[in-house]
């Protein structure tokens, strides 16, 4: 078959577009023809046997994703008129969803959406503007997939007629292969880490991510640790400027990194304490690199972390944060004994499952 995904996609970082590379990687092995329409990037190209196509625009904040909405649609426009696409998948309800959607009924092509969960958590909640749209994508989608319960819950709530019947889980799955523990200190040499544990946080630099918080902890914490930052986004100077202004001591930020994989191995811990999280795919990265994981009690969260892999904490106590780094720094038996399940909890992860009904 031929598929069309529309949506983040490497060069591009993010768990969006890690699941659909993963995804698309699959497909492919298995014989399918796929070809992913994503943002502009002056790096596009195809790989793993993905047709990979860049749209014009401007990466331009508040007009972004309207602009995406736009030239994803002539995109998809002008690959349907070159090649039989079969199916069309949009990751994230808006734009991606919604370009894949209106594109997919004017064609009679089947169309699946995935929700990822700020589409949910946030844009749907928090701009009333923006609910109709989404609703409307839900409601002309085909099927609807969700990457944890929480998120399924979620779109159900939103009462759009028949929403329960045509929606799904579709989990995030983790390579292995590429996710796991080796020797290789190459990171902490980098960065001259190798005198205390290394708390690890990987993620966008947004405020629902809460590393603020983490900062806070780290203030008041009874343990000793570098803290390092794996990512950039709005909030990376104000970020930086605050552990300068108010000194706190041993923290690292990295900006973004395209080597995940080769960094989860140095650290001891991972840490994500999100106020609100669909899935968490860094935290099944991380268990399977047998890294013990500490994150929010919200969410998708809790359905990755099991007592014997991690802790749950309170995002919006930073006492709560602080004293589950302390425990894992402390308490290296403890530690130890959470890493020796890590890597079998990532396994429930492991499978890639292609959720298309037309592709068994």
């Amino acid at each position: 078959m031929k598929i069309a995904m529309v949506g983040q996609f490497p060069p591009h970082v993010g768990g969006v577009g890690v699941h659909i590379h993963t995804l698309s990687k699959e497909l492919v092995k298995q014989g399918h023809e796929v070809y992913v329409i994503t943002y502009p990037h002056k790096e596009i190209k195809d790989i793993d046997g993905i047709h990979v196509i860049g749209t014009k625009g401007l990466n331009i904040p508040g007009v972004r994703g309207l602009m995406f909405k736009m030239n994803a649609k002539k995109a998809l426009e002008d690959l349907l008129e070159k090649v039989d696409i079969d199916i069309i998948h949009g990751h994230y309800l808006f734009p991606a969803g919604a370009a894949a959607v209106e594109v997919g009924n004017e064609h009679g092509i089947k169309t699946y959406v995935t929700a990822h969960g700020s589409d949910m958590f946030e844009l749907y909640k928090t701009q009333p503007l923006m609910r109709s749209t989404i609703r409307k994508v839900l409601k002309n989608a085909d099927g609807v997939f969700a990457v944890s319960n929480a998120l399924k819950h979620e779109i159900i709530a939103t009462g759009v007629t028949g929403i329960a019947d045509k929606t799904k889980i579709s989990w995030n799955s983790v390579d292995i292969e590429k996710f796991k523990n080796t020797d290789d200190s190459s990171f902490k040499e980098e960065y001259k880490l190798s005198d205390k544990p290394i708390v690890l946080f990987v993620g966008n630099l947004i405020k629902r991510k809460n590393v603020d918080s983490l900062l806070e902890a780290k203030k008041i914490a009874n343990s000793n640790y570098y803290l390092v930052v794996v990512g950039d986004g709005p909030q990376f100077k104000k970020l930086k400027k605050k552990v300068e202004e108010e000194n706190i001591r041993d923290v690292i930020f990295t900006g973004s990194r395209n080597d995940v994989e080769n960094i989860l191995p140095s650290a001891d811990v991972l840490v994500l304490p999100s106020f609100s999280e669909s899935f968490g795919l860094v935290l099944i990265e991380a268990l399977a690199c047998g890294k013990p994981v500490i994150g929010s009690n919200v969410g998708g969260i809790t359905e990755i972390i099991t007592d014997d892999v991690g802790l749950l904490v309170n995002p919006k106590k930073i006492s709560s944060i602080a004293r589950a780094i302390d425990k894992m720094v402390n308490d290296e038996e403890f530690r130890n004994a959470l890493s020796l399940n890590a890597r079998n909890r990532a396994r429930d992860f492991s499978k890639i499952n292609i959720p298309y009904d037309e592709v068994k």
